[in-house]
């Protein structure tokens, strides 16, 4: 397929190859942005996966708060110096996945850190469903295959689509940020907050809740 300068060049900003490795990548890949990313990385060309193994202690704590107060998010950016930490593009990529998180709701940052529990009792659901349909076995697993991707789609921050640009997910945006900046770059750990989240409501405002929703 015929792949664009501007397919090159996003290529190039969210990985740091170079533009000859990185128009081979879309080309054996068919323009496809996600798996030319994983192509570079496998290649050992993305700037981003080279920078991955080096050590990330520093960074910031960075929050966020929306709704007048009522949701606030704390999170964890690590990169390799105290001077990146101060570095104006960093300080704006940490408040970026702060209000990402407040606003998209992710449930962890990563896939790994799912537990097998509840990746098995998703997938029990995708089979029973697919069964249901009449689908052969072949049939079955790809379509739960699929709905895992999704699962993870909607609940790892770095799968989820970003926000302030839906084309990409947020490991894109994290990986243009390493190639801008050029340090290794970590997200850790995130905290979300409700206000109210947990509190059992009183019972007067239950009733007022009840009876608003059946239009008493």
């Amino acid at each position: 397929m015929s792949v664009t300068a501007a397919q090159v060049n996003e290529l190039r900003k969210a990985t740091g190859a170079g533009l000859m490795d990185c128009k081979k990548a879309l080309t054996e890949t068919n323009g496809d942005h996600e798996k030319a990313i994983d192509y570079l990385r496998k290649k050992g060309l993305a700037a981003a996966s080279k920078k991955a193994g080096r050590t990330a202690s520093e960074g910031l704590v960075g929050s966020y708060i929306h709704a007048g107060g009522k949701i606030g998010v704390l999170v964890e950016v690590n990169c390799e110096t105290d001077f990146v930490a101060k570095n104006e593009n960093f300080q704006a990529f940490v408040k970026d996945i702060a209000m990402h998180i407040a606003a998209a709701n992710p449930t962890c940052v990563r896939r790994e850190e799912v537990s097998a529990e509840l990746l098995e009792r998703e997938k029990e659901i995708y089979r029973a469903k697919a069964k249901e349909s009449g689908k052969p076995d072949n049939i079955v697993e790809k379509i739960i295959e699929g709905q895992v991707n999704k699962f993870y789609g909607d609940i790892c921050l770095l799968e989820q689509a970003y926000v302030k640009d839906p084309d990409k997910t947020v490991q894109t945006y994290l990986n243009e940020t390493i190639a801008t900046i050029g340090e290794n770059i970590s997200i850790r750990r995130f905290t979300k907050y409700v206000l109210g989240e947990g509190l059992a409501k009183k019972e007067s405002d239950f009733a007022a809740e009840v009876a608003a929703a059946v239009g008493a």
